[in-house]
Order: C-alpha cells, then structure tokens, then sequence
C-alpha cells in the first residue's frame, strides 16, 4: 500500500485564506472603532444636555427674580 502525502493547499486557496484572515481582523477593528465613537457621543451628549439643564435653570433662576410684568390695557379702535 502506498501511503498518501497530505494535499498541499494550492496558492490560492492560500490566498483565500489570507483574504479571510485580514477581512475578520479589519471587521474586529471596524467594531472597536464603532463603540468607541458611540461612547464619545453618549458623552458629548451627557455634557451638552447637562450646559443645557444648567442654562434652563439659570433662566428659569432669572425669571423668578424679575418681577411680574404689569399687564396693559388695550386700547379701543375709534371707528370713524
């Protein structure tokens, strides 16, 4: 009986291979930088909401101290 060798992978199956490889490690990459980004909004988004809440109480701060406008009277049209 003969004794067979182990088929060696033809270039381009190799290649194939090597495509995979680097499409997986750029996709694991890709992911990384997607909740990376999505964490840097989550965080600008918190400080801008918080200037923002700050702003709001500031005027509503504002508001409380003004005192309450007088209202006008209206005038009557004159009709000729």
């Amino acid at each position: 009986m003969s004794a067979k060798r182990p088929a060696e992978p033809s270039p381009e199956s190799i290649a194939r291979s090597n495509r995979q490889r680097l499409a997986a490690e750029e996709g694991a990459r890709a992911m990384v930088d997607v909740g990376k980004q999505a964490v840097d909004v989550r965080k600008n988004m918190a400080r801008l909401r918080e200037l923002r809440q700050a702003k709001e109480a500031a005027d509503a701060a504002l508001q409380a101290s003004l005192p309450p406008p007088v209202p006008t009277k209206r005038k009557k049209k004159v009709t000729p």
